[in-house]
C-alpha cells in the first residue's frame, strides 16, 4: 500500500468520509467518557481524557495494521448445533467482544442511573471520589476496543487503504480529545442531559447485545430519538435562563 495515495483526490475524499464515519460512530464513546471522568476529581478529569484517548488512538492503529486479524474475527468460533442443538446459530469472536462490551456498557449505564436514585451514598467531596485514574483510563480503553472493532469493519468496506484509516483515526480521535472537555462539563453540569446520555448509552448497550446476536438494529432509530430529546432538553434550558434574565431585569426595575 502506498502512503502517497492519500495525497491525491481519491485518497483525500476517502480520508474526510471516514473521518466523519469515525467522528458520528465515537458519539456514543465521548459521552461514556464524559459520564465516566465525571467521576473523578476534577484535576484528574481532562488527564483521564487525554491519556484514555491517546491510549485508544496507538492501540486502535494497532488494530488497523492488523486488519487481516480483525477480519478474521467474522469467522464462527462454535455453533449451537456443536452442543446438540438443532439450532442454526453461530458466534464469531467479533460477536463475544460485542456481547460483553454490551453487557459492559449497560451495566455501567445502568449503575450510574441507580445511584441517581439514592443520592445519600454518594460522597460529595471531589477528592473522596469513588474511582481511580487508572480504573477510568482502564475503562476508557476497555470500551474503545469494543466500539473499534465494528468501526474498522466498517471502514474496511469503504477504504482499501490502511494508511487513510490511519490518517481518519488520527484527525477523529483529535477532533473528538479536543471537544471532549465540553462535552463532558455540559453533560455533567446539566442533570437532566446527564440523565439523557445515560439512556443513551443503556440503548448502545442493548444495539451491542443486539448485533452480537445477529440482530442487525439502525443506529439512526437510537441517534435519532436521543438527538431530538437532547435538542428539547437544551432548548428548555436556554428558555429557563431567559425566563430568568427576564424575572432579574424585572426585579432591579421594582427596586
Amino acid at each position: 500500500m502506498d502512503i502517497s495515495a492519500l495525497f491525491t483526490l481519491l485518497g483525500l475524499t476517502q480520508l474526510l468520509s471516514l473521518t466523519i464515519m469515525e467522528i458520528v460512530l465515537g458519539i456514543d464513546n465521548v459521552i461514556f467518557i464524559s459520564i465516566l471522568t465525571g467521576k473523578l476529581p476534577k484535576k484528574d478529569q481532562g488527564k483521564a481524557r487525554t491519556m484514555g484517548l491517546s491510549m485508544a488512538l496507538i492501540f486502535r492503529i494497532g488494530l488497523l495494521f492488523g486488519i487481516s486479524w480483525i477480519i478474521s474475527l467474522q469467522a464462527p468460533l462454535f455453533a449451537l448445533e456443536d452442543l446438540g442443538i438443532d439450532y442454526d446459530f453461530s458466534l464469531s469472536g467479533r460477536d463475544l467482544i460485542l456481547l460483553f462490551g454490551g453487557l459492559f456498557l449497560t451495566y455501567k449505564s445502568v449503575g450510574e442511573i441507580m445511584e441517581k436514585f439514592h443520592p445519600e451514598e454518594i460522597d460529595e467531596d471531589e477528592d473522596q471520589k469513588g474511582m481511580s485514574l487508572p480504573a477510568a483510563i482502564a475503562q476508557i480503553v476497555l470500551l474503545d476496543i469494543v466500539f473499534s472493532i465494528d468501526s474498522i469493519l466498517t471502514a474496511v468496506g469503504m477504504v482499501d487503504n490502511v494508511y487513510i484509516m490511519i490518517g481518519a483515526v488520527i484527525i477523529a480521535l483529535m477532533i473528538m480529545l479536543s471537544f471532549s472537555g465540553a462535552i463532558s462539563d455540559f453533560v455533567n453540569d446539566n442533570p437532566n442531559i446527564k440523565m439523557l446520555a445515560l439512556c443513551f448509552l443503556v440503548l448502545v448497550g442493548f444495539k451491542l447485545v443486539a448485533e452480537a446476536l445477529h440482530q442487525h438494529i439502525e443506529s439512526g432509530y437510537l441517534y435519532a430519538p436521543i438527538g431530538f430529546s437532547i435538542v428539547v432538553e437544551t432548548l428548555n434550558m436556554l428558555a429557563k435562563k431567559s425566563e430568568e434574565k427576564r424575572a432579574a431585569k424585572e426585579n432591579e426595575h421594582k427596586v
